[in-house]
């Protein structure tokens, strides 16, 4: 039997020069950030990577939305914290009250002239406010806790709801006062104070304070019409 004619197979494609060339890309650290061991195929007519092949674009990852949102925070605490640390000390202890931008609060005020000044809620805890003149001042609701009011002029001062708690009082000028529901608790000293007039209706005050300040009590307060003995209860 006559033997089957063969029938050529097509030839099997051979990549040669002809069709494209094989270059080294650039290595590790250049703008295509490409390993050296990476080969890039150019088809014929086009210049390899090697020649002038222009660099990949690289573009950075986003970072997840809640990663990116914790990083933020975090970063914002940071400077915030950063901001106080390096700030003047005081001016991270801030007075409250309208009393402008002052500071009044850990504050040496000696002498300072508070006289007529509308600073309720004013903060001067623990400031040192000896011979301070508050004189007809509207202080409700302020806070002189643990402060050395020693000498201070608070006549005819508005000082309801005021905290004396720990406060040294002593010798301090308290005539014609309204004190209605401040606070002295603690050592608050009034001892040498002149109290002519004041009044301490609802003040919480010490056994020996109130039988101190009752030998010395007098007066009426012009603004409440009380009497200065009967606000102490005094016998």
């Amino acid at each position: 039997m006559p033997m089957a004619a063969l029938i050529p197979l097509p030839p099997i494609f051979t990549p040669t020069t002809k069709h494209c060339r094989l270059s080294a890309a650039p290595r590790l650290g250049s703008k295509s950030q490409l390993p050296s061991d990476h080969y890039v195929l150019s088809p014929p007519g086009r210049p390899s990577g090697h020649e002038k092949n222009p660099p990949l674009p690289v573009h950075p990852l986003p970072l997840p939305p809640v990663l990116g949102e914790g990083l933020g925070k975090a970063s914002a605490v940071a400077l915030l914290a950063a901001s106080l640390f390096l700030a003047d000390p005081a001016v991270a202890f801030k007075g409250g009250g309208p009393y402008g931008a002052e500071v009044t609060r850990g504050q040496d005020l000696t002498g300072k002239d508070f006289s007529g000044k509308n600073l309720v809620k004013q903060d001067f805890k623990t400031s040192v406010l000896r011979q301070a003149n508050f004189r007809g001042a509207k202080l409700i609701g302020a806070s002189f806790f643990d402060a050395d009011l020693t000498g201070a002029d608070l006549s005819d001062a508005d000082l309801r709801g005021a905290d004396f708690s720990l406060a040294n009082i002593t010798k301090a000028n308290l005539s014609n006062a309204n004190l209605e529901g401040a606070l002295a608790t603690g050592n608050t000293s009034f001892k040498g104070s002149v109290i002519y007039g004041a009044d301490f209706t609802d003040v919480p005050l010490r056994d020996d304070q109130r039988e101190y300040l009752c030998k010395v009590a007098d007066g009426v307060n012009p603004t409440t019409g009380n009497a200065t003995r009967e606000t102490l209860l005094c016998n």
